[in-house]
């Protein structure tokens, strides 16, 4: 069968209104009827599946979605929750519950991930019986170093947040296949433009309030895999989505499922944008870090998996002097009408951020120099509004 672009493989899936609308209709019932009473009870003891029973279960809507985002990531099956914390928490703990008795184990991450996910693998999954161990994700030897009997999981970001290093997905994916692992891939920096299921993950999480919304003003995550894995999270005994609960709402799933159409355009626009603005940084000899550009150290592997089509992302990061130079440099570009100081990233207007005080302050000092972040490092989310040339000049202008 023929490998389809995300952008076709989207276009593909096609569900329609209940009166025949060209776009399926919000379902926002929490709960479903029965029609035999002997039906519910085979639900609720697994017996009898695909049925809507609650929707902290399953929904119409949500499961639109769920096609969707899996057809973009070619994977069999995904399923929308409500943030992307809960899409990471959920699809780690699940793999504990379905490869454990215990649901205890080992996982191996990645030094350089966003700061929340540091924060929930060293401040709260220990405590679970979750032990973390945070390595070099691009040192393989020292990865496999840190393989222990009880690893179950390698954990990696398909650029890392905010240093925007790639990751090998189909080096770690061989990795864990020799050591019968599964690997977790966070894809929310690269949609549309890398499939980290095709490389060899086993499951692949986003933050869809990043640029799967593109209009910052939604919070949702998705997890995507094969469809025992997808349907194991909704298990009504074990299903940690089901039993965690965070659910993604239907009128959520809807507007997502829209937005999905125009996503690879976006992709694209952001891509171009940053990929200028990096070149004319560059250019002036700025210490910038960006994966489109030739300088970055990554840029063959990541041109390998994908990024050649339609483009980088929309992420770059300029290392200023120290904190302060960061802050007085934002404060300028924020008045001067560049960007916008606030986190996180996605947005159709660009969004600015001092890493190590912000999206990475849950990461210790200590731990923040040994992967390299350093306290000037000051992150763009570019966005794709205005003129390229008309955008660089106000950013010299504040730069000067």
């Amino acid at each position: 069968m023929k490998n389809f672009t995300p952008e076709q493989s989207i276009r593909d899936v096609q569900h329609f209104g209940e009166e025949g609308g060209v776009v399926p209709v919000i379902d926002v019932a929490a709960t479903s009827t029965f029609l035999n009473p002997a039906d519910m009870e085979r639900t609720f003891s697994g017996e009898l599946q695909g049925c809507y029973l609650y929707s902290r279960h399953s929904n119409p809507t949500v499961n639109f979605f769920g096609k969707k985002i899996a057809a973009m990531e070619g994977t069999e099956a995904a399923l929308g929750v409500a943030s992307g914390m809960a899409a990471i928490s959920c699809a780690v703990e699940q793999i504990f519950r379905n490869e454990t008795k215990s649901g205890r184990g080992h996982i191996i991450a990645s030094q350089t991930v966003y700061g929340g996910t540091y924060a929930l693998f060293h401040n709260i999954f220990p405590s679970r019986g979750i032990d973390v161990t945070f390595v070099d994700i691009r040192d393989l030897a020292a990865i496999e170093a840190s393989i222990t009997p009880e690893t179950k999981i390698i954990y990696s970001e398909t650029l890392s947040n905010p240093l925007l290093a790639v990751c090998d997905i189909k080096a770690l994916s061989a990795l864990c296949k020799k050591h019968n692992l599964k690997l977790v891939i966070d894809n929310t920096f690269a949609p549309m433009i890398v499939r980290p299921y095709e490389l060899g993950a086993d499951v692949v999480v986003h933050s869809c309030t990043k640029y799967i919304s593109g209009a910052s003003d939604m919070i949702a995550g998705a997890i995507c895999g094969d469809q025992p894995f997808i349907s194991s999270l909704i298990d009504v005994n074990h299903g940690s989505v089901m039993l965690n609960g965070p659910v993604m709402d239907p009128r959520i799933a809807h507007e997502l499922y829209l937005r999905l159409d125009h996503l690879s355009i976006r992709m694209k626009a952001h891509s171009d944008m940053a990929l200028f603005l990096a070149q004319k940084m560059e250019e002036k000899n700025l210490k910038v870090i960006y994966p489109g550009l030739k300088s970055h150290p990554q840029h063959e592997l990541y041109q390998m998996m994908g990024a050649n089509r339609i483009g980088h992302g929309g992420v770059l990061t300029l290392v200023c002097q120290d904190a302060e130079k960061a802050r007085i440099l934002a404060t300028k570009l924020q008045d001067e009408k560049f960007g916008l100081y606030a986190v996180s990233l996605g947005f159709s207007r660009t969004l600015m951020s001092c890493s190590a005080k912000s999206t990475s302050s849950e990461i210790p000092e200590e731990e923040r120099k040994k992967m390299g972040l350093e306290e000037g490092l000051l992150r763009f989310s570019i966005g794709y509004t205005g003129d390229p040339q008309v955008m660089w000049e106000r950013f010299w202008k504040c730069y000067n």
